[in-house]
């Protein structure tokens, strides 16, 4: 079923990785996600939609509406990367983002792009059986063909994004599940580290 995703498993044009759970751990993983979108030089989310063109506001405050909804409770909206983020803040999660322990642990971000509305959901990148579910369940919602790699899911027209299963999507990993997946990942790359 991945294979028939274009370019996946691919992360942040990486493809010499074996997993996504090893590129997870890469020190420029959250960093590099400013590089793969029209950043937006504002902090405050209001302003951010303003930004959006009208030919997408509705789509996208839509879909911002599905996130807040369905994303089940601990996580919070913020401005991170350029994009409207979804976190672990550091008052659940004080150890943070490892590479950068003053950022929050990021899970979710959506962002208008140049071509196309994207959806990023760290998930589904460090859990197989999830990203399993959300391809085969995709055209069960969808006519479009899933245009998905590069960490992310791309809508290119509007009326396309599948907001059942996105809401469904959200629902099914809390905050505490993703610290133990993300901290479970950390803990198996330390222990491939050679010993002095």
């Amino acid at each position: 079923m991945l294979s028939t995703i274009k370019n996946f498993p691919v992360c942040y044009s990486m493809p010499y990785f074996k997993s996504v759970k090893r590129c997870l751990l890469k020190s420029y993983f959250y960093s590099s996600i400013k590089h793969l979108h029209m950043q937006s030089k504002t902090d405050n989310i209001t302003d951010y939609l303003k930004e959006i063109p009208d030919e997408r506001s509705q789509a996208f405050s839509k879909l911002r509406d599905t996130v807040r909804k369905n994303l089940p409770k601990g996580f919070e909206e913020r401005i991170i990367y350029g994009m409207v983020g979804y976190v672990v803040p550091l008052k659940t999660y004080p150890a943070g983002y490892h590479c950068d322990p003053s950022l929050p642990l990021s899970f979710l971000s959506i962002a208008n792009q140049k071509n196309f509305i994207a959806l990023y959901h760290m998930g589904i990148y460090s859990d197989p059986k999830l990203l399993n579910w959300f391809v085969e369940e995709y055209p069960k919602h969808s006519k479009s063909k899933l245009d998905m790699g590069k960490s992310c899911i791309r809508f290119k027209k509007p009326d396309d994004i599948p907001f059942a299963l996105i809401a469904e999507l959200c629902q099914k990993m809390t905050p505490q599940q993703w610290i133990d997946i993300y901290e479970g990942v950390l803990a198996q790359s330390k222990s491939r580290k050679p010993k002095k």
